[in-house]
């Protein structure tokens, strides 16, 4: 058995996988300030009279690292960047505590100028006099030659200090991204670890000893340790979850839309082909542009739980929420409210949601029913206006897929997919204004914690080979070694390869799971004086998100 968990802001959803199909499920309110009792809360609901020893293991799904950006309840966080000539300092996103340094490695790997250890020991100097805990390091060509960043963090080492090394988070090229993948890992480290050690302290008090998964942006799976290093790639953790829930549990098939309607927000993403989409340069929080590989989803400020309030005469729905709706004792009306009031749902005290909509009917000269209608209505607009936009803008562009570069492909949906509490509520009225038809899954209010229990574990790796200098470089995992003038593309891939299937296999895969593709392979001649001296071969290859291998032949 699988157990899947979505600890959302709102609610902590839990269901309970046994042979690929929800055996148990449970929805509780998140306590945000305490999420062990929310756990425990969601998982003793699951797993009553149920033997825990048949669960093989566990996966989650977290808002943790995205609400922490969102609110500005990040750490501070020190910035050691090397950018070498070319880029001026103020193209980047750097923040008041960085310290731009000498060294500089060239775009083939070449170190230029060397680190220099007295500026590096004067940065540390300054990081302990503002007691700045969390260290991000990065150089413009660090991918491509990682010891610069690994003899900075040498040098400013310390038993308080904890180092976000830009080479560990991504191999791509785009130093200013990977200056803000960097800073977002190190600004979430401390929230997150804490985060790591309710689970732990959660898995004591259940007395259970099985693996335990957090679910990335990419839609794939990371052990629950290992993913401490790379604390930002949970970044969008559960809006990929409801992706993967639609995909384990809906079988899509063409162009689609698939929605998740929250307590606060309404995560929108887009399959083509039955595939979901992807953010190709990474994905954007918090105005950050990342080099977090994740599945394309845009969030938008409205869910059930918004606040509704009449200004200069019309209504406004968020995009804030005041707690929970006036029906379960929360302070300000909500759409949730209004569903009540029409009887579209059953939850707390419809005489608490027909007050609160009533304060509003009043200000529009309105009953409370036809109040209810409008603001039900216009909560429905919006989600379909911002549905109609993610395709207009997706169309404008590539086409990325987890598994390909669609050319010349434009998105046609057939269906909209609704996912969350509300889903039955507003999937009809936003079919009819989308004008192509509605299914709402089976277990669709739990289908972010079904598509954390049957993702599957992503990694990727990037190799530089460069034949002229004899050194093969493979970013992510820091490893530089000699190769012979006559190395070859294939033997690069073949490397790749077996790099790719230890570190996915220390990240948490099953063998079974293994399913390598190569994203990128090029091949360039390198001259001097009329003369071939080498080659620079680089190569990309990634294990495809999708669902563990069993359920996706099931769902075939």
């Amino acid at each position: 058995m699988i157990l899947g968990i979505d600890v959302g802001g709102t609610h902590t959803d839990s269901v309970l996988v046994e042979n690929f199909v929800v055996k148990k499920k449970a929805k509780v309110v998140t306590d945000n300030d305490d999420i062990m009792t929310s756990l425990l809360a969601a998982v003793q609901k699951t797993v009553s009279d149920e033997n825990i020893k048949n669960i093989r293991r566990i996966v989650l799904s977290t808002t943790i690292s995205t609400n922490a950006i969102v609110q500005g309840k990040t750490d501070r966080v020190g910035m050691v960047l090397q950018n070498g000539p070319g880029l001026s300092p103020q193209l980047l996103d750097k923040g008041k505590d960085s310290r731009f340094v000498e060294g500089y490695i060239n775009h083939r790997g070449i170190s230029i100028q060397p680190v220099n250890n007295e500026e590096i020991r004067d940065v540390g100097e300054y990081f302990r006099g503002e007691n700045i805990q969390q260290i991000g390091i990065t150089g413009k060509f660090s991918s491509r030659n990682p010891q610069h960043e690994i003899a900075i963090a040498g040098l400013l080492a310390d038993e308080h200090r904890n180092f976000s090394l830009g080479h560990r988070l991504s191999g791509q090229l785009n130093f200013p991204r990977r200056v803000a993948t960097t800073y977002l890992n190190a600004a979430v480290h401390n929230i997150y670890r804490g985060f790591v050690r309710q689970v732990q302290q959660f898995l004591r008090e259940i007395r259970l000893d099985v693996p335990v998964y957090i679910l990335k942006a990419d839609g794939g799976t990371i052990l629950i340790n290992e993913s401490l290093f790379y604390a930002a790639l949970t970044i969008h953790s559960g809006p990929a979850a409801s992706i993967m829930g639609v995909l384990a549990t809906a079988g899509v098939k063409d162009d689609a839309v698939a929605l998740d309607i929250g307590g606060t927000t309404t995560d929108i993403s887009v399959f083509a082909d039955g595939i979901p989409l992807l953010e190709i340069s990474g994905v954007t929080i918090g105005g950050r542009k990342t080099l977090i590989r994740g599945l394309y989803t845009k969030s938008i400020g409205i869910g059930g739980d918004s606040a509704v309030r009449i200004k200069n005469g019309n209504i406004t729905i968020g995009p804030d929420r005041e707690g929970p709706a006036a029906a379960l004792d929360g302070s300000a009306p909500t759409p949730t409210d209004a569903m009540i009031v029409l009887n579209r749902t059953a939850l707390g005290s419809k005489q608490k949601a027909t007050d609160a909509i009533n304060i509003l009917a009043k200000q529009l000269n309105m009953d409370v029913a036809s109040a209810a209608r409008v603001i039900l209505d216009k909560a429905i607009a919006v989600i379909a206006d911002n549905v109609r936009q993610v395709i207009e803008e997706i169309n404008n562009k590539p086409v990325y897929t987890i598994h390909e570069l669609l050319e010349g492909k434009v998105i046609r949906p057939r269906s909209v997919y609704v996912v969350g509490g509300p889903a039955a509520a507003i999937a009809p009225g936003l079919a009819s204004l989308l004008g192509y038809p509605y299914k709402i899954p089976e277990h669709s209010e739990v289908a972010n914690a079904v598509g954390a229990a049957l993702a599957r574990t992503t990694a990727e790796v990037t190799m530089l080979a460069d034949t002229e200098k004899g050194e093969l470089t493979i970013a992510e995992e820091g490893i530089m070694r000699k190769i012979p003038h006559n190395y070859s593309s294939s033997q690069a891939i073949e490397a790749g390869r077996e790099a790719l299937r230890i570190r996915a296999v220390k990240m948490g895969a099953d063998l079974n799971d293994l399913e390598m593709e190569v994203t990128e392979a090029q091949e360039f001649n390198m001259i001097r004086d009329f003369y071939k001296t080498g080659k620079n071969i680089r190569t990309k290859m990634q294990i495809k998100p999708g669902l563990i291998s069993a359920c996706a032949a099931r769902n075939q």
